[in-house]
């Protein structure tokens, strides 16, 4: 059996929140048809992710991979921050 390896499943999005230990919370932005009037609308989703070094600031886009079940509302980790936040920007 010849197994290939599979390009694991990221997400890209905008560290909303760092308050917690360890954990951020990323808003990832999808463009969606509507079903009847077919106008695009955005979707907004807020993913609990993995931040083992706290490394993240407000404002950081950044790059996240499902992983285990890390708790109850965490499964998702951090795999690299590709944009910094500039500071003092609000």
């Amino acid at each position: 059996m010849n197994e290939q390896l599979k390009a694991a499943r990221t997400l890209t999005g905008k560290v909303v929140s760092n308050k917690m230990d360890k954990t951020i919370t990323v808003v990832v932005e999808r463009l969606v048809t509507h079903p009847t009037y077919g106008k695009i609308m955005r979707r907004r989703t807020k993913i609990k992710a993995h931040d083992e070094s706290n490394t993240c600031q407000e404002g950081d886009t950044v790059v996240i991979t499902p992983c285990r079940p890390i708790s109850r509302h965490k499964a998702w980790k951090l795999v690299e921050v590709i944009e910094r936040a500039t500071p003092g920007a609000a």
